[in-house]
C-alpha cells in the first residue's frame, strides 16, 4: 500500500495533475471554442495527522472529518495511522480570459465565468477520480472526500452553511492560501479558482505553510486597507464583518442561475465578481506602496 521510493516527493502526483490540466480534452468549458477551464495548478501536500484536522473540528463543527475519519469510512477494512495518510490538495486558476469577462460584470455571471462554475467543476471532479485512480494503481488507497455518497452539507450556529470536508480548509492546510472577507481562499495565483483534494494512503512530506494566520493575506483583515470584494458585491452579502452565506447562496444560486438559463442558454449559476476586479484576483496581494 506504500507507494515506490521514487515517488516519495510526491513529484509524480505533482506531473499527473498539471498533465491533466495541460493535456485532457476535459479541461474545457464546453463553449463554442472549447475555451480552457483552468490555467496551470498548484499543488500542495498536508499530513493526516496535522493539528490544524483536529483544529477543524472546533472551528468548522464536529462533524467535518479528519483525513483518518474519512479514510476509516471509505476502506473500514484497511488499519491506517492518521500520519500514514497525506493530504493532495490542488489550486485551479481561472483562465484569463474568464477573469477578463468577469470584471466587466457588475450584477450577474459572465458566460465564461459561470461556465467555470458548473462545467469547470465537471473538470474537478474528473480531476478527482483521476487522481484516486492513479493512487489505486500504484498500490495506494485512495478517495476524494467532497465525492463520497458520505459527504454533505450541515448548519452552522457560527457559519450558517458548512460541510463535511472543505476543499479551502484542505488547501490552507497543505500552504496553498489564506482566507478572505468573502471567505474565498487567496492563493499565489490569486482568489479567482476552484480547489480540489484527495485523501490517500502514501508517504509524501508536507508543503510548508508559509503564513501564521488564516487571513495573512487578505488586505483588509491585515492592514485595514482595500475591501474591494465588498463592494464588487451585487448581493450586499459582505462587509465588515465578514461573509452573509444566506444572501450570497441566493443570489448564486437562484438569481444567478435564472439568469443564466434565460441569457446563456443552459442550467447553470454563480456570480463571482469579489473573486474578480480585485487586487486578490491573480495573486497575493501588497501593500500599495509595495506594488
Amino acid at each position: 500500500m506504500s507507494a515506490n521510493i521514487s515517488d516519495q516527493s510526491g513529484s509524480w502526483i505533482t506531473l499527473l495533475i498539471e498533465d491533466f490540466i495541460a493535456n485532457s480534452p476535459e479541461n474545457t468549458l464546453q463553449n463554442l471554442a472549447q475555451d480552457r477551464a483552468f490555467e496551470n495548478p498548484l499543488i500542495g501536500f498536508s499530513n493526516g495527522a496535522d493539528p490544524l484536522f483536529e483544529r477543524y473540528k472546533e472551528v468548522v463543527g464536529p462533524y467535518h472529518w479528519t483525513p483518518k475519519e474519512i479514510f476509516d469510512l471509505t476502506f473500514p477494512e484497511t488499519q491506517v495511522q492518521s500520519g500514514d495518510l497525506t493530504v493532495i490538495s490542488w489550486i485551479l486558476p481561472q483562465t484569463e480570459l474568464t477573469k477578463r469577462d468577469n470584471r466587466k460584470e457588475t450584477v450577474y455571471p459572465s458566460e465564461r465565468w459561470a461556465r467555470a462554475r458548473v462545467f469547470g467543476e465537471e473538470v474537478n471532479v474528473k480531476l478527482r477520480r483521476a487522481m484516486v485512480s492513479a493512487l489505486e494503481s500504484k498500490g495506494n488507497l485512495a478517495v476524494a472526500p467532497v465525492l463520497s455518497p458520505l459527504w454533505e452539507r450541515k448548519p452552522s450556529d457560527r457559519f450558517i452553511l458548512a460541510s463535511t470536508w472543505s476543499e479551502r480548509h484542505a488547501a490552507y492546510a497543505a500552504g496553498l492560501g489564506t482566507f478572505g472577507v468573502c471567505d474565498g481562499l487567496i492563493t499565489p495565483r490569486g482568489k479567482a479558482m476552484r480547489c480540489g483534494s484527495v485523501v490517500a494512503a502514501v508517504a509524501i512530506p508536507p508543503t510548508p505553510r508559509p503564513y501564521l494566520h488564516h487571513r495573512a493575506y487578505c488586505l483588509y483583515y491585515t492592514r485595514g486597507i482595500c475591501g474591494k470584494c465588498i463592494s464588487r458585491c451585487p448581493a450586499g452579502a459582505l462587509s465588515r464583518f465578514g461573509h452573509d452565506k444566506i444572501k450570497c447562496r441566493e443570489h448564486v444560486r437562484t438569481i444567478g442561475g435564472k439568469y443564466v438559463k434565460s441569457h446563456y442558454g443552459f442550467d447553470g449559476f454563480g456570480c463571482g465578481l469579489c473573486q474578480t476586479k480585485v487586487p486578490c484576483e491573480s495573486r497575493v496581494p501588497l501593500r500599495p506602496d509595495e506594488d
